[in-house]
């Protein structure tokens, strides 16, 4: 076949002629392409920004639902199918709230409703006081705190409001949770599945081994953690009764929730708990205070290295730094997060990057 021949066949199937050179290649839509691209960029950075709170959300959820996975499993090995494994899972994990609420309302409840009462006997109180009547007949004190009290009422009731909508805030965002708990949890292995026919399949049973190992991993370190936090929650409650403290329950509570978080959890619990101790009685309030430096040293030297040496295998050091960067950037959340996910860093450091350096 000839070339003109060729050439005709071509326009005849290209009627408005030969294209020319892609117009890429000039200067000005060379500029606008990339303009265009640095403007998605900023979309996609703003768009991340804007959904931060719902991004951690759906984290904290797929972590917690990974954490949970050992316990259905173990219920799967005795007989149950996944659907009853997770509803038994998923019903203890709904008791555990219930009787957290059950536990801390009651008395702040309590204490807040005595408070109210006493007002008008405090105020009562206070203009019989010789001194306050002297100030008063002095400096018209009363009257000042009158038109204070006035000015702060509408302030008041907004304030109330903002933390009504807070503590209902609150309450949606855990049920969210719970919600998309429950369907990690029901769709892990298909989550699993999905994601690893993403990996080349020469790649995929290495890829699904080192997976294995970092979920087993994340669900060792959040059964571990749960269980030091229980043994701290029931030791805080046995003393705080022997002690005769008020609300031993809620305080236990309290210290037990504290405790999950890494570093400054324990701490936070225990100054706490002192605190009100304090309040109640000077005696109560030393022996909370020597009870809890006791206790914490055991923690950190006897109970946690135990209970944590199967689950996470990283460095003393390595936590601490990792923990102090997921608190600065996520707070308590990233403070949670950092530990098994600097696991996972260095299962992959120690099973890909090393032997690879190793063979060059």
């Amino acid at each position: 076949m000839s070339v003109e021949e060729t050439e005709e066949r071509s326009e005849s199937a290209l009627p408005y002629g030969l294209p020319g050179k892609p117009l890429a290649r000039g200067p000005f839509l060379f500029g606008l392409v990339g303009g265009l691209g640095v403007l998605t960029a900023i979309a996609l950075a703003q768009m991340v920004v804007h959904s931060l709170s719902v991004i951690i959300l759906v984290v904290v959820a797929m972590f917690l639902a990974v954490g949970l996975n050992p316990a259905v499993e173990s219920l799967q090995r005795r007989g149950l199918a996944r659907r009853w494994a997770i509803s038994i899972v998923f019903a203890g994990v709904i008791v555990g709230f219930t009787l957290f609420g059950l536990a801390v309302v009651p008395p702040v409840s309590k204490q807040l409703a005595e408070f109210i009462a006493a007002v008008p006997q405090l105020l009562t109180d206070l203009g019989q006081n010789p001194t306050l009547r002297q100030l008063d007949a002095d400096y018209q004190i009363l009257p000042q705190l009158s038109g204070l009290a006035g000015q702060l009422g509408p302030q008041l009731a907004t304030g109330i409001m903002g933390a009504g909508l807070v503590v209902l805030d609150g309450v949606f965002t855990t049920v969210t949770l719970l919600v998309l708990m429950l369907y990690f949890l029901g769709s892990l292995h298909t989550i699993k599945q999905y994601m690893l026919r993403l990996v080349p399949a020469s790649r995929r049973t290495r890829t699904a081994a080192l997976t294995e190992e970092i979920l087993g991993g994340i669900g060792g370190y959040v059964a571990g953690n749960v269980l030091i936090s229980v043994i701290a929650g029931v030791l805080t409650w046995i003393f705080l009764s022997i002690a005769d403290v008020k609300y031993a329950l809620a305080l236990a509570l309290v210290v037990a929730l504290t405790d999950l978080i890494p570093l400054v959890g324990a701490t936070i619990g225990a100054v706490a708990v002192t605190g009100v101790a304090f309040i109640g009685s000077v005696p109560a309030g030393i022996a909370c205070a020597i009870f809890f430096l006791v206790y914490q040293q055991i923690e950190n030297y006897v109970i946690y290295p135990r209970v944590m040496k199967r689950s996470v295998d990283v460095a003393p050091a390595v936590t601490v730094i990792a923990a102090l960067f997921g608190g600065a950037l996520l707070g308590i959340v990233g403070a949670l997060l950092a530990i098994p996910v600097a696991a996972a860093i260095a299962l992959i450091v120690r099973e890909i990057v090393l032997p690879r350096q190793a063979a060059n």
